[in-house]
């Protein structure tokens, strides 16, 4: 007999020795173990399966639809369970060979195997326990079987081994198995199969192939271990199983997929910004009263026509639909997805300036205060204010001035000049009031922070609050807050507005041919259903907007950037309202939308104007409000403002003129309005525009009342 073959037969001698002293030591202990009492029975499989918790959340639209899934839980990555059918064999195979080969064969333990590594814990630090798959199920099923610094004491390596023996007797192989892959952990947070299946391959386990098969189930046994180490663990598994996969196959794809942070797509993600409103820890899904279909459509419409307005720089967007009775929310597009610039910011909450968006809110204020009516006339004339900082100087959207024209051009045109002169006679105070009234909680306490550039839309509001407004118009004045779970859907609305004024206004809003002064008969905001629509744009065109509401509907659209970076001759008719006519036109496919039904106490009159400045028509007045002759153009409605002095000015007397021979002269505009000057509360007898005051030193407080003693305008000033 040759040397080697003697050392080899020495060596397998030793090696059996080896093995049978190892169970002499490791089974003698464990029969007694054996012996006592069944351990508790482990969970039904169903019921661990039902217990499964994933890390995302699903918003779920009205009809229960999944449109969204977003992670909730931080404490690891888990997705939904997965059957064992749906996962790729060639997994199944690779993670039986690297795990327990002899899965189907024992009875939860491997006995030799224990034996094995029970013998060969006093000589190595790294052995491995030899739990099988069936023990590994048991030890992430009972959390007291959690190792401890590294390693399960004996205590719980007998309670892991008594437990899986029961688990046997309880569960069928094939539940043991798909368990174990949805429950155990592979790289870094992720855990069960289908984190890991999407997070590092971007697919689902049923499409796994071999050698992504093989890089999981070496990540299994060394989870965080180096890209190096996984490799060359997962070339072993191949070649114990004659996987045809070259070495450098598993390498090239090892580098591509765990070098990076991993990454999981939602499987769908309509609503993100909605989800992040709605989904909790805790919660596996959260109907909401987004419809799905619209949803959608409101996104793919608002990407459709953002792309067309690249070359004009608008790469952002906004779109919520509101249905008017119960202030549910039906689509809810905070932007435009992997397309916009900021995709984690909600264009719905952002602060925006509002431009003409807010002139409906004023005039309808002007109506219900019988200062207006809609056949009210108003001067579109150059127009200085003055103001404690200096003029304001309104201008038109055109720079083109026309004159005289009535309430209902003035707002359906949205002409900027009149709605400054609506807010001088409503004045600044009242409307920051009703504005707060209607929802917009981001305002400034102080009126004085906007100053009259209020009336052309200075303040910063958000579409959630602009679109709300809005549908208060449509409720004629009932607001309610709108939201996004169905429970909270009352329908019930507190009256915020004269219900008269608020359909009035609505009227305007849809009359296409007052509108054409500005848009034209045929533009965007023409539809061929009963709306009623208003567009704003703001301040070097940074923001540009379109609301309008149907019968049932309320649709509110906001284009621009987020980063405030102006966009390129693009207003609101061209900008926003092609997406808001778009929605309108889908929601009204196969829905009319009829005129509102007036409230009590509006009355349709004739109305006429001499001389004709605009055609004689029937029109919508508060009872008792109408017109009894032709409105005349001297009867402009205009409150008296002083112009001089402006507020807080502070005059010296000239000591080389005689103080008998000076005079301020106190000026207030229009020339043709009706008012009596009072100088600290004491009147003067003086009505006319332009009164050469004999200064006195002091401070005064200067006033102009009307015939029934009504303050119309007040400034303070001081002589020195």
């Amino acid at each position: 007999m040759s040397r080697k073959l003697r050392n080899t037969s020495f060596k397998s001698v030793v090696k059996w020795v080896a093995i049978g002293l190892g169970l002499i030591l490791f089974l003698v202990p464990a029969a007694l173990l054996l012996t006592l009492a069944d351990p508790r029975i482990p969970s039904s499989f169903e019921k661990v399966k039902a217990d499964h918790r994933s890390s995302e959340a699903r918003l779920l639209d009205r009809q229960g639809r999944v449109l969204h899934e977003m992670r909730i839980d931080r404490q690891g990555r888990r997705l939904e369970w997965v059957e064992l059918k749906a996962i790729s064999p060639a997994l199944l195979e690779a993670v039986i060979r690297a795990e327990d080969r002899r899965f189907y064969k024992h009875g939860g333990v491997d006995w030799p195997a224990l034996a094995a590594s029970a013998l060969r814990v006093p000589f190595s630090k790294k052995s491995r326990g030899a739990s099988t798959i069936t023990m590994q199920t048991i030890g992430l099923l009972d959390k007291r079987l959690k190792p401890r610094e590294g390693r399960r004491t004996w205590a719980q390596k007998w309670a892991q081994i008594r437990a899986a023996r029961a688990l046997e007797r309880n569960w069928s192989k094939e539940q043991v198995l798909e368990a174990y892959l949805n429950l155990v952990s592979y790289r870094s947070e992720l855990q069960g199969i289908a984190a890991a299946s999407r997070g590092l391959f971007d697919k689902t386990p049923d499409g796994l192939t071999e050698t992504e098969s093989l890089l999981l189930a070496a990540l299994i046994t060394a989870p965080n271990a180096s890209i190096e180490t996984v490799v060359q663990q997962a070339v072993r598994l191949g070649r114990s199983q004659s996987a045809n996969v070259p070495s450098r196959d598993l390498k090239t794809l090892a580098e591509e997929n765990l070098r990076l942070p991993y990454r999981i797509r939602p499987a769908i993600a309509l609503a993100p910004q909605a989800a992040r409103r709605l989904l909790k820890a805790g919660e596996a899904s959260c109907r909401s009263t987004l419809d799905g279909r619209l949803q959608r459509a409101a996104l793919e419409t608002m990407a459709r026509h953002l792309e067309g307005l690249k070359a004009s720089r608008v790469f952002d967007g906004a779109v919520l639909i509101l249905e008017n009775r119960t202030g549910e929310v039906l689509a809810y597009v905070g932007n435009s997805g992997p397309a916009a610039s900021a995709p984690w910011t909600d264009g719905v909450l952002a602060r925006r300036q509002a431009g003409s968006t807010l002139k409906p809110f004023l005039y309808a204020l002007a109506i219900e205060r019988g200062l207006l009516t809609s056949a009210s006339l108003l001067d579109d004339t150059p127009l200085q204010v003055p103001t404690a900082t200096g003029l304001y100087v309104p201008q038109n959207y055109d720079r083109l001035f026309r004159g005289t024209v009535t309430v209902r051009t003035a707002l359906s045109s949205s002409i900027n000049i009149p709605a400054v002169r609506t807010l001088l006679l409503v004045g600044l105070e009242p409307f920051l009031t009703r504005l707060k009234d209607l929802g917009f909680e981001s305002l400034a306490e102080d009126e004085d922070y906007y100053g009259y550039s209020l009336a052309l839309g200075s303040a910063e509001v958000t579409l959630w609050e602009l679109a709300n407004a809005y549908r208060t118009l449509a409720n004629q004045g009932g607001w309610s807050i709108p939201t996004l779970r169905p429970e909270e859907a009352t329908g019930k609305a507190v009256p915020v507005m004269d219900p008269r004024a608020a359909a009035i206004v609505a009227d305007i809003l849809a009359d296409r041919e007052a509108r054409r002064t500005t848009f034209g008969l045929e533009s965007p905001l023409a539809t061929r259903f009963w709306t009623a629509v208003k567009t704003g744009t703001s301040k070097d065109m940074r923001d540009n907007w379109c609301l309008g509401f149907s019968e049932d509907y309320t649709v509110g659209v906001w284009v621009g950037n987020f980063s405030g970076e102006p966009m390129r001759n693009v207003s609101g008719v061209s900008g926003a309202a092609p997406i808001w006519l778009d929605l309108m036109n889908l929601l009204h496919a196969r829905r009319p939308s009829r005129p509102p039904r007036a409230p009590a106490g509006v009355v349709r009159a004739e109305v006429s104007f001499q001389p004709e400045l605009e055609p004689r028509r029937a029109d919508w007045f508060i009872q008792g409000r109408q017109p009894v002759a032709p409105v005349r153009r001297d009867t402009l409605h205009e409150r008296p403002r002083i112009v001089y002095p402006p507020p807080e000015t502070q005059f010296r007397l000239d000591p080389e003129i005689p103080e008998g021979r000076q005079r301020v002269p106190l000026r207030f505009q229009p020339e043709t309005a009706q008012g009596e000057w009072v100088l600290n509360e004491r009147k003067t007898g003086v009505t006319e525009p332009l009164w050469l005051w004999k200064p006195e030193r002091g401070s005064h407080v200067l006033s102009i009342v009307d015939r029934e003693n009504r303050v119309l305008d007040q400034v303070s000033f001081s002589v020195k």
